[in-house]
């Protein structure tokens, strides 16, 4: 007679939120930076006043700065979790994507937050 091993519960793996966000962060600050360079807009010098410093931020760009995150993730992230249109701020910017991103790890790596 032929014993069938269980099959183990896959384990939950934490969502790295710290490591994303400031990822993220990261990469909308450059490209905040380079745009209010482009338009000769000055950027305040702390992190937490230029996250909240009003300038559109053009969805194909978030698109092209999700790829950063990836390998924090561990596997790549779809277009549609971007806002169309873009996003006013960095702080709007974060506050849009991290739910979807963790919501994708969830889904992806069965993670808790």
């Amino acid at each position: 007679m032929s014993v069938a091993a269980a099959a183990k519960p896959k384990a939950a793996v934490a969502f790295p939120a710290a490591d994303i966000e400031a990822c993220l962060r990261e990469e909308l600050l450059e490209a905040l930076r380079d745009e209010a360079g482009l338009r000769g807009l000055p950027v305040p010098s702390s992190a937490a006043a230029a996250a909240s410093m009003m300038i559109e931020m053009d969805s194909l760009v978030v698109v092209d700065l999700l790829c950063a995150v990836e390998p924090v993730l561990g596997f790549e992230l779809r277009e549609g979790l971007v806002r169309a249109g873009g996003y006013g701020s960095v702080d709007e910017a974060v506050a849009h994507l991290m739910p979807r991103i963790e919501r994708e790890w969830t889904r992806r790596k069965g993670g808790k937050s």
